[in-house]
C-alpha cells in the first residue's frame, strides 16, 4: 500500500509542474484579438495541445499560418481563419515542437502577427 501511495504522489507531483504532456486537443493558451492587435505576442504549449483565439474586436479577423500567402509553416493554425467579432475557435492539435508563427490575413502588420511556441 505505502509503494502505490509514493507512486501516485509521484506522478501527481510531476503534473502539477506541468512535465506530463497535453492529453490531445487540450486548450492550454488563449490569444485575444483587440482593435490595436493580439496579446499575448506568444504562447508556450506542451505538444498536443490547441490555441484558442478570440475575437474581442468590433471587425472581423482571419487569423493563418505563416508565411504570409503560403500558410504552411503550422497547418493546424489554419483552422482558426475567419473570426466574426466576438466569435473564437481553438487551432488544430499542435504536435510538433517548434515555432509557429501567425497573422491576420486581412491586417498583415505587426500588431496582428505572433507565434504559438510548442515544447
Amino acid at each position: 500500500m505505502r509503494r502505490i501511495y509514493i507512486v501516485l504522489v509521484a506522478l501527481t507531483a510531476g503534473a502539477a509542474c506541468g512535465s506530463s504532456p497535453s492529453s490531445p486537443g487540450d486548450v492550454e493558451g488563449t490569444i485575444t484579438i483587440g482593435a490595436t492587435g493580439i496579446a499575448p505576442k506568444e504562447v508556450r504549449i506542451n505538444a498536443w495541445g490547441t490555441v484558442r483565439f478570440v475575437n474581442a474586436d468590433t471587425r472581423p479577423h482571419t487569423i493563418v499560418s505563416d508565411p504570409v500567402d503560403l500558410h504552411t509553416q503550422c497547418p493546424p493554425l489554419n483552422r482558426v481563419g475567419l473570426l466574426q467579432p466576438g466569435e473564437s475557435r481553438e487551432t488544430g492539435t499542435l504536435n510538433l515542437p517548434g515555432a509557429c508563427g501567425f497573422h491576420d490575413h486581412e491586417d498583415q502588420v505587426d500588431a496582428f502577427r505572433g507565434r504559438i511556441v510548442v515544447r
